[in-house]
């Protein structure tokens, strides 16, 4: 038994903030973050929790399929911005569709978590008949709206798919790496010790996104096109049998690195980094859902999904859609 995604859905909040609205806020201008990330504009929440996002992707995806939410076996919801530590994002999801029979639980493996999600559901199927993947995120929770290195690069949002158990596999092979001894390249959401007798009065800016920039891109730029090739040596498909190539919305400077590292078709790439930013764990499934619903991505193509960030992560799979 295998995977086979059946469905796909996203959500974005409706505030859309442009980056002329960051230059009337901080000492930037589109010139500069265009130029350097390929971000035009960004959807950020105003009211609405990771959850809040997760549950309208949930609910749209149960909809199209049809499908009775007491059909639904697990739910794993990707993300690194959860509304609470506990109750996980999944459970509120799960509570809130009426899944009562679902599993559920959170992954955080940042802008890799979608990738690493799709690969445990792919275990999970082997017992399971249906489940939902979703990657949801509120990362301005987590941006220091004065820090212009970062402040520029992340927007909120919510993607995901329904899978079900299939007789033939689609998940043709997956390649999943950490490199904890790399993780303060890239942190966020630090929790202090904060007891009555240990207070880190120096933490406080930990909460929001500290990164490397450089030390980031270098990562992306190398390990992911050596994570895609790893990828492809577990299949029978070659570099130029990939219909699509569906990557982590990072960054356009990166996304055109990758294809060049690689020697692939740069056309391949599917892109919507300028209309949302980084997203994280989002990323995947909300360009998925675009490329679906505009008919580029058809049932039986060849993907490549990749994933990259935080941790510091990487994680690909090749999948027949």
């Amino acid at each position: 038994m295998g995977l086979k995604i059946t469905q796909t859905a996203h959500y974005v909040p409706p505030k859309v903030v442009t980056n002329d609205d960051l230059a009337a806020m901080m000492d930037t201008s589109d010139e500069w973050i265009s130029s350097r990330t390929g971000i035009k504009q960004r959807h950020l929440a105003q009211q609405e929790q990771t959850s809040d996002l997760a549950i309208k992707v949930a609910k749209q995806l149960l909809k199209q399929a049809n499908c009775s939410a007491d059909q639904v076996d697990f739910i794993i919801v990707a993300t690194m911005s959860p509304d609470y530590l506990t109750p996980s994002t999944a459970a509120i999801v799960q509570g809130a569709i009426g899944a009562n029979g679902a599993l559920a639980f959170d992954l955080n493996a940042a802008c890799s978590g979608f990738v690493y999600a799709l690969a445990a559901a792919d275990k999970l199927l082997t017992t399971y008949r249906r489940g939902i993947v979703i990657g949801a995120e509120v990362l301005s929770k987590l941006v220091d709206w004065q820090e212009r290195s970062t402040a520029v690069l992340f927007g909120d949002g919510a993607g995901g798919v329904l899978v079900e158990q299939s007789p033939e596999q689609s998940l043709i092979a997956e390649d999943l790496t950490t490199y904890g001894q790399e993780g303060s390249t890239l942190t966020a959401g630090y929790q202090p010790v904060n007891s009555a007798f240990n207070k880190d009065e120096a933490a406080a800016h930990k909460h929001y996104f500290e990164m490397d920039g450089r030390a980031v891109y270098r990562f992306a730029t190398h390990e992911v096109p050596n994570s895609i090739e790893r990828a492809l040596a577990k299949t029978d498909w070659q570099l130029a049998d990939v219909d699509w190539f569906v990557l982590h919305q990072a960054n356009g400077r990166i996304l055109t690195s990758i294809a060049h590292h690689l020697g692939a078709n740069e056309q391949k790439f599917l892109s919507n980094v300028a209309k949302y930013g980084n997203t994280s764990a989002a990323s995947i499934p909300l360009l998925l859902d675009e490329a679906v619903a505009a008919g580029k991505i058809q049932p039986g193509q060849k993907l490549i999904l990749s994933g990259f960030g935080g941790g510091l992560t990487a994680g690909t799979i090749a999948i027949i859609f």
